[in-house]
């Protein structure tokens, strides 16, 4: 490991899943650090894209794609998706040897026939989801309060103290998660983000479905996208948004394939539906949230900064909620769980729900601080709360609020945790 490198969540993951398979897949948005993770634990390395060399990896793979695994276990193969048909060879090696973690496979898109890929390396591969870093793992959190503490009943003792202010908060939406921002200057560091829009635009998003697509066109979809952070806006809404404020016409199949396309190099990732056992027979929402798989591709695409945010409120609330989701779904991964997201046909809403694989969640509400914001979260938690059938399924382990400002994390009185995002980690 260099001694510059940041440890992350990851890391731990992927020392564990190694441990099970014969193979791991790491995927993840360009620019998340899948391939400096992957480079601590590998012992050789294949850049696929390799500059001058990918025309013939692409031929090895080909007509000898065991030359290509040869090296020291675990081999790292980078942006494996380049040559897809090694994901067989590899399948086979796993198959033919008693060793596990032998082969470690990066990537930044699906390639277009991954699930018949996928159905054939069942049970020798594992996966393994990267996103950009959380506030905690970038250093900005003071991580005194433990997500995976909380969910084994410790919600009564939570005790923290977060060095963030809101100008601070509004500059870490938009400098986002990407590792080589962290450490560089204020300006230069919020240029990472509409750099990475304009490789999105210009280059990744024409590799994918095989068809090209107007830059100017993805930019406008993203635009929108943007605009409904954290709603479960259907093709048809967004439609009508582009032609509103974007004076662009798509047919919804279009918008549809400009989506599809977008999940393919993970830059969106929206978030399902949670579905809980109620007292009431009330209509459950099951359209997915969008988002953004990182905030600051939502500010950048709309042009905006730190102060911007600052002075605008409701929508520097729905990027720090992007932010928050991001950081939720790398704590869920760490414990065996995802994030979902509930809202019924009344419009009860809640935005996270962490749910681990043994069948305990949690509800979290996301604000960005002060007494009232809070106290309506509170509100929220409790009214959901009192809908879920505990003859049916477990109660929650615990409500949260989860805010972007605050001195302190503490419990209130009636057990609910108040925790800062300059406080959590997993």
């Amino acid at each position: 490991m260099t001694n510059d490198y940041k440890p992350r969540i990851a890391d731990r993951l992927l020392a564990r899943k190694l441990a099970g398979k014969g193979a791991i897949l790491i995927e993840g948005a360009k620019w998340c650090g899948k391939t400096t993770t992957a480079e601590q634990i590998a012992r050789s390395v294949l850049y696929m894209s390799e500059s001058g060399k990918i025309e013939q990896n692409i031929q090895l793979a080909r007509i000898n794609p065991q030359l290509l695994l040869q090296g020291e276990k675990p081999r790292l193969i980078d942006e494996w998706q380049i040559a897809p048909q090694l994901w067989d060879t590899i399948r086979f090696e796993a198959d033919h040897t008693a060793h596990l973690g032998d082969f470690i496979l990066t990537g930044s898109s699906v390639p277009a026939d991954m699930s018949q890929v996928l159905h054939s390396g069942t049970g020798r591969f594992g996966w393994l989801r990267m996103r950009p870093m959380s506030i905690w793992e970038s250093n900005d959190s003071t991580g005194e309060v433990s997500l995976a503490e909380i969910f084994n009943n410790e919600c009564n003792h939570i005790a923290g103290t977060s060095h963030l202010n809101l100008q601070r908060v509004a500059f870490l939406t938009c400098r986002g998660g990407w590792p080589l921002a962290v450490d560089m200057a204020n300006e230069i560091a919020l240029d990472q983000a509409f750099d990475y829009i304009t490789a999105v635009e210009q280059r990744d998003i024409q590799l994918v479905n095989g068809s090209p697509k107007d830059p100017n066109r993805v930019h406008r979809l993203m635009r929108s996208l943007a605009r409904h952070q954290g709603s479960q806006a259907s093709y048809g809404t967004i439609r009508a948004d582009l032609i509103a404020n974007e004076g662009e016409s798509f047919s919804e199949d279009t918008i549809a394939s400009y989506i599809k396309a977008l999940k393919r190099i993970f830059v969106v990732e929206d978030v399902e539906a949670w579905n809980p056992n109620l007292r009431s027979k009330t209509a459950i929402r099951t359209s997915d949230t969008r988002y953004f798989t990182d905030p600051s591709i939502a500010t950048a695409v709309l042009g905006l900064g730190p102060n911007d945010l600052i002075n605008d409120l409701n929508t520097f609330g729905l990027m720090f909620e992007t932010l928050c989701i991001r950081d939720l779904r790398v704590f869920a991964e760490a414990l065996n769980g995802n994030v979902y997201h509930y809202r019924d046909k009344n419009g009860l809403e809640c935005d996270a729900v962490i749910h681990l694989r043994d069948g305990r969640y949690g509800l979290v509400e996301i604000k960005l601080g002060g007494d009232k914001l809070i106290a309506d979260g509170i509100k929220t938690l409790k009214t959901l709360t009192n809908k879920i059938d505990t003859d049916k399924m477990k109660k929650p382990s615990f409500l949260m609020v989860l805010t972007a400002i605050g001195d302190y994390a503490y419990s209130t009185e009636d057990g609910i945790a108040i925790v800062p995002i300059g406080c959590l980690k997993d």
